[in-house]
Parts: C-alpha cells; sequence; structure tokens
C-alpha cells in the first residue's frame, strides 16, 4: 500500500528531477525538445525518435483548451486509462 504525502507542483517537480524521472521544464518554442547526442544523430540523418513530452499546464482551464485541440493529449490519456474530463462550465 502506498501512503502519499501532500506535495506542491514544485515538490513533486523537485523530486522526480532528483530521481532522473524528468527534465527541468523547457519551452518547446524557445529552447527546442531536450535531446540526446543520439537522438540529434538520428534526426540528422532523417529519422524520426519519438521523444516523451509532458506538457505543463498553467491552470486546468489551459489543460481543458489543449485537450479540445489537440487530439492526441485526449486519446494518449485515454489509452493510458488517466479521466479525462471536461471542466463544468458556470451557470
Amino acid at each position: 500500500m502506498w501512503v502519499m504525502a501532500e506535495m506542491t507542483f514544485e515538490e513533486w517537480l523537485e523530486e522526480g528531477y532528483i530521481q532522473g524521472w524528468i527534465g527541468p521544464p523547457v519551452c518547446q518554442t524557445h529552447d527546442g525538445i531536450p535531446l540526446t547526442p543520439e537522438e540529434d544523430k538520428e534526426f540528422d540523418e532523417g529519422s524520426d525518435p519519438c521523444v516523451h513530452v509532458l506538457r505543463l499546464y498553467e491552470d486546468r482551464y489551459a489543460k481543458q483548451g489543449v485537450e479540445e485541440n489537440h487530439s492526441p493529449s485526449v486519446w494518449r490519456a485515454s489509452n493510458r486509462g488517466l479521466p479525462v474530463k471536461k471542466i463544468e462550465e458556470s451557470k
């Protein structure tokens, strides 16, 4: 049985970074995709290695906006058994 402590987002991010599970947040537009030298070489040679990306959202409305605009975000979540739900609009 797992007992999980309450963590802030920054604590969660730091733990993942320390464990070697993730890199720091970077901007794909301005920084590019973080690649290994081998992946860079594959791209240079015309291949297309798969690089998994986790999108960080500012809030749940940004998450919903991405899911409404990017169907792979929905079906990849669904394929992993993650719940995909819309935010109820205020009446």
